[in-house]
């Protein structure tokens, strides 16, 4: 029998590329994905996207962010109709993407994979100071209820999946995510830096490279959007924005292997820094435990807030083609741990095991 998986998504951030690549790969062991969205509907390239995947049915829900809505209650809500869609399209499991979804006990009838991609928590570690506000105190009671309510939890790296058990006292496995690198032609090397994410939001910390920006021999440009649907924003003052670009026009873009540049002080994996390493560019990165987890030997690594440094760093790589030129090369081949396959597999390792023996094997 052909498995079933209901897996949820948003189209704002890095689970909607991980959704899909996930859903592309599962498709490969016989799986059928029903894709749940909420938030923000998706763009006409993300739907092209998502058309284009092989057994995968995209619904477009209608319901909210969890971190958008201002009540508990609007979470609850949002939970049970996921549970009822679940039942609807009787799929054998669900994968949530957002573990506040099943914070309500005994919503789902099928095993629950919850992937902890990130939390309003560990975020407020990284990126603010003060006490936690009450808005995002009750969102971490409802993410610690939901992933206490998982049958399996999972998280991209280990040191998410460390924070996740300090905050919370689950320990998840680690299923890395994948990318697959970007089909373009080898262009000229482009004397650049580049930047690539959601550029309004503080974990990211892009004005420490609007600063390191003004400082520099070259251009940085940054790709992503300013503005956030939370309302955060940021106006750089020596960034070159380059607004949101598709695969295609970033993959164009990575092909000249700029010179790829991240200051994040929050980043439990970091797709954008995967994409550019497997189009060969050189990494410079904050040097923060996801990227040393996932990057050391093959990066440079500044501190974060330090913009002197991260503009000395990157006009060093400029400056010095050969090391360049290595530094990609040992970033391409770094990449190659990290890809949709290999996180497909382990993923369905995982349902397997979670479903009764005759299922698992007829799967």
């Amino acid at each position: 029998m052909t498995l079933r998986v209901l897996i949820t998504a948003d189209a704002v951030g890095g689970v909607w590329s991980y959704a899909l690549d996930l859903a592309r790969g599962l498709a490969n062991h016989g799986v059928e994905t029903i894709l749940a969205l909420t938030g923000p509907a998706p763009s006409a390239d993300q739907r092209a996207v998502a058309a284009s995947i092989p057994s995968l049915t995209p619904i477009e829900t209608g319901l909210p962010l969890d971190w958008l809505v201002e009540t508990p209650a609007e979470v609850a809500q949002a939970g049970a109709a996921i549970a009822r869609l679940a039942s609807a399209t009787r799929v054998d499991l669900v994968h949530l993407n957002t573990p506040a979804l099943a914070a309500s006990a005994g919503a789902f009838d099928v095993p629950l994979v919850i992937a902890a991609h990130s939390c309003v928590a560990s975020w407020w570690e990284a990126a603010a100071t003060g006490l936690l506000p009450d808005a995002f105190r009750w969102r971490t009671e409802l993410h610690a209820a939901g992933l206490r309510a998982a049958t399996h939890a999972i998280a991209p790296t280990a040191a998410f999946a460390a924070t996740a058990h300090r905050l919370y006292g689950v320990r998840p496995s680690v299923v890395h995510n994948g990318r697959d690198p970007f089909t373009h032609r080898p262009a000229p090397m482009h004397d650049a830096a580049i930047t690539v994410g959601r550029l309004w939001d503080k974990g990211k910390d892009v004005r420490t490279l609007d600063a390191a920006a003004a400082r520099l021999s070259v251009p940085l440009f940054a790709a992503g959007s300013l503005q956030g649907p939370n309302g955060d924003s940021i106006e750089p003052e020596h960034l070159h924005p380059l607004g949101h670009l598709s695969d295609e026009q970033l993959g164009e873009r990575l092909a000249a292997r700029p010179v790829f540049v991240s200051s994040a002080l929050y980043e439990p994996f970091g797709l954008a820094v995967l994409e550019a390493a497997a189009a060969g560019c050189a990494l410079v990165l904050s040097d923060i435990p996801t990227f040393r987890e996932l990057w050391d030997g093959c990066a440079t690594f500044v501190d974060p807030h330090d913009a002197p440094g991260f503009a000395h760093a990157i006009d060093a790589l400029i400056g010095d083609q050969n090391r360049r030129v290595s530094q990609g090369e040992a970033a391409r081949a770094r990449a190659r741990r990290y890809t949709p396959a290999a996180t497909a597999a382990q993923t369905y390792a995982i349902y397997r095991g979670l479903l009764p023996a005759t299922e698992a094997v007829a799967a």
